[in-house]
């Protein structure tokens, strides 16, 4: 591997760690990362997939406590079985659709001018539920409802599309259908595990073929990169939607949004 290629890696394993609890797009900000830094392929949308695992490593070792208590508890304690019920039930509908029109989204969507289109709308959206935000009326993962689980589920196929953010769409998602925001944060986080494991493993498994060590030595290097800066943000998004609410990121999402679209338009 080369000293750019690793120095590629690291950058694009900070950008993902940084975005991926954000409700900023991710996969967004890696596609125009990846376009204004020349990491482009097949094998770059594969590198771009599988450090998301590193983000999804950080939840693990961050709630390690409260997945081992779940775990342990799924034989007598019905809150444990409401808990990984409603993650299996959210993430259903990801997986049906993610399914169906995976070949789709990666040939016809993961381009800049839809990241840009989605991050301007996403920005105004987030503004607008932040102004008629619902009172609150679920307060833990383990009283979610099955019907409540679906609905969220369903929120983050939004997410499908490029730009529009995953955590994004599950945690304001969840505002709209009556869930606190520390619950709907922390439950975008444990609904990422199954999600982002499914993802990657398709990825890897239909891009088998133009995989190489070199590609390994890469991704290894993006994913410890990835890893480290997500353990820093998970840790602060957590305090900071106790405090604040998510107009901060729309306002980021537009701006952006609109500047990079100006840019791809006229380079």
């Amino acid at each position: 591997m080369s000293l750019l290629l690793a120095l590629q890696a690291i950058i694009l394993g900070i950008i993902e760690g940084v975005t991926e609890f954000l409700p900023i797009s991710s996969t967004g900000h890696l596609i125009v990362a990846g376009d204004l830094i020349g990491f482009q392929g097949e094998s770059a949308n594969v590198f771009e997939v599988v450090i998301q695992l590193g983000a999804i490593l950080a939840i693990c070792v961050l709630y390690f406590q409260r997945l081992l208590k779940v775990v342990i508890g799924l034989p007598s304690d019905p809150g444990a079985r409401r808990f990984v019920l409603a993650v299996l039930i959210a993430f259903l509908p990801a997986v049906v659709l993610g399914l169906a029109l995976h070949d789709y989204i990666k040939a016809v969507l993961f381009s800049p001018y839809v990241v840009c289109i989605s991050l301007i709308v996403g920005g105004i959206a987030i503004l607008l539920i932040e102004r008629h935000e619902p009172k609150a009326i679920i307060h833990e993962v383990e009283d979610f409802t099955f019907a409540t689980a679906l609905k969220v589920g369903l929120f983050q196929c939004l997410a499908l599309v490029p730009g529009v953010s995953r955590s994004g769409a599950t945690i304001l998602g969840s505002l709209l259908i009556g869930v606190d925001r520390k619950t709907a944060a922390e439950f975008s986080f444990f609904l990422a595990i199954p999600t982002m494991f499914g993802a990657s493993a398709l990825d890897l498994y239909k891009a088998r073929d133009y995989l190489s060590t070199d590609d390994s030595a890469m991704i290894a290097v993006g994913f410890i990169a990835a890893f480290l800066s997500a353990l820093v943000v998970v840790r602060w998004l957590v305090g900071f939607v106790s405090r604040h609410d998510f107009s901060v990121f729309g306002w980021y999402r537009i701006v952006f949004g609109t500047l990079l679209l100006a840019y791809f338009m006229v380079r």
